[in-house]
């Protein structure tokens, strides 16, 4: 049996973030459409899910047709039943993710960034299999005191900590 290994390219519209993960039913698309609806008021979004069985079509939903495109097209380069893409605006990761966990189709979340994505893709003669991401960069180094510091001031700046 042959393994090919491969990382891909996902793409990012500017100024939008990038969920990646796994789910295991049609319906996946539609109520993740409504976690992120109710989850963040003027979120922006698109969703592309890989059906695994049947027709094994990508499908799609979402509220803005440029983050819809772009869904489908990560999805395309992904190629691997059962995953998922969600490409969102006006809203971060930190305002949906625990709506998306709690979808009960959901299996697992790779990546919420708006770092750079590359998805990693094993291939059998069966099909395509998404195994994870590589999600921005690798470290530079351990913080010091002086970036502990801006850390801590640039979390309550924007009113993440009290």
């Amino acid at each position: 049996m042959q393994l090919k290994l491969e990382a891909v390219e996902l793409e990012l519209p500017e100024g939008a973030n990038i969920v990646v993960g796994i789910s295991h039913f049609i319906k996946s698309v539609e109520d993740l459409y409504e976690a992120l609806v109710t989850s963040a008021p003027g979120i922006k979004f698109g969703i592309a899910f890989c059906e695994a069985s049947g027709d094994r079509l990508i499908r799609f939903e979402g509220n803005d047709e440029e983050l819809v495109k772009a869904a489908i097209e990560n999805a395309k380069r992904i190629g691997a039943g059962h995953s998922f893409v969600i490409l969102l605006k006006n809203a971060w990761p930190i305002n949906v993710l625990n709506a998306l966990k709690q979808v009960q189709e959901v299996v697992t979340v790779l990546c919420a960034t708006a770092n750079p994505v590359q998805a990693i893709i094993a291939e059998t003669a069966q099909g395509r299999a998404l195994l994870g991401v590589v999600d921005g960069f690798t470290p530079l180094g351990v913080e010091g005191d002086e970036k502990r510091r801006e850390r801590r001031e640039f979390l309550r700046k924007i009113g993440y900590k009290l």
